[in-house]
């Protein structure tokens, strides 16, 4: 089964509380034995990107202080599955 929920820009993603909709609805699922797939990206500096290295660093710090996918979408921790790529800028 697929879910997708679509927030607006100022709305505060809350997945639990929208599957929980979901179950009124009549679907038959338990948040504690379903899986969530999370991208994640490792960023790396090249010294090819075409940017000043101070740039790329600049980039790289702004993107580590980013909230957390779990937390921002109050996603239940364990039943996460994280799917990583490295990126070079």
């Amino acid at each position: 089964m697929r879910v997708t929920l679509t927030f607006g820009y100022m709305e505060q993603p809350n997945i639990p509380r929208a599957l929980a909709i979901c179950r009124k609805q009549g679907w038959k699922f338990d948040i504690m034995t379903t899986s969530f797939f999370l991208s994640r990206r490792s960023l790396k500096a090249s010294p090819n990107s075409g940017m000043p290295i101070w740039q790329d660093r600049l980039f790289i710090g702004l993107a580590k202080t980013a909230a957390d996918a779990t937390e921002y979408f109050q996603i239940p921790t364990g039943r996460v599955v994280e799917i990583g790529t490295q990126v070079a800028i």
